[in-house]
């Protein structure tokens, strides 16, 4: 398959994907009321810095894994960014099928849960406006359909990584006889953001750390814990019935 053709059907596939993603989430939080990163964290390693050595390593490493067939497929399907993906790729470590239809408790608090986590990224990913990888060593990535957003779009956090690790953490408090699982698979989320060549290894850490205090933010608010009262007894209702 000659190269136009592939990035021909990536691009359909992100347009087939984010189309079941029109649904407007009900923020519990805005960015303005999530905890400030650019406050209560440092920001992008400076390019003299041992941690910039690290992630230019980490980039050559991302390079390197995209000739193990398998990994650089996970990677490039973890790229189109909606909860389309995500409610596919958790499937397996989740231990249980996701959908509107058949879940609708679930996917409400992962729809409204992982876009408000997305919002402690706002503020940060404008202030600094971090370069991407794929810009710096002008080098394609995995996922050339994204490429022309993200030159606009800052790199630090990243904001898949904020989606993979906060749906991680959702569906473990849902589901936490599955934690090692889907902790697992939400960290590769984040780590296939090297590997397409769209983020630094820092960027992704940092989404971690932030949205693990935006995922704590959500446990303040009523709603948020009263969704995922229904969401943990839709589970464990389903469960049942297998």
């Amino acid at each position: 398959m000659n190269k136009k053709l592939t990035t021909l059907l990536l691009l359909c596939l992100a347009i087939a994907m984010q189309a079941q993603d029109k649904e407007t989430p009900n923020l519990y939080f805005t960015a303005e009321e999530m905890p400030d990163m650019v406050v209560f964290m440092p920001g992008p390693p400076d390019s003299t810095s041992v941690a910039f050595t690290n992630d230019v390593a980490r980039y050559y490493w991302g390079k390197q894994m995209r000739h193990n067939p398998e990994r650089a497929a996970e990677a490039t399907r973890d790229a189109v960014y909606g909860m389309a993906t995500i409610i596919t790729e958790f499937e397996d470590a989740f231990g249980m099928k996701i959908s509107k239809e058949e879940t609708p408790e679930i996917y409400r608090v992962l729809l409204d849960g992982t876009a408000t986590c997305d919002k402690i990224t706002t503020i940060p990913k404008r202030v600094y406006m971090r370069r991407r990888p794929f810009m710096v060593f002008n080098e394609p990535t995995l996922y050339p359909a994204d490429e022309p957003a993200l030159r606009k779009n800052g790199s630090f956090p990243s904001g898949h990584t904020t989606l993979g690790w906060s749906a991680a953490l959702l569906l473990m408090e849902i589901n936490p006889d599955r934690a090692t699982e889907i902790l697992a698979r939400g960290y590769r989320y984040g780590e296939n953001r090297v590997v397409v060549g769209a983020h630094w290894q820092s960027d992704t850490d940092a989404a971690r750390i932030a949205t693990s205090a935006a995922y704590a933010k959500l446990h303040t608010s009523e709603r948020f814990l009263e969704q995922m009262k229904k969401a943990r007894a839709e589970y464990q209702r389903l469960k049942g019935q297998r």
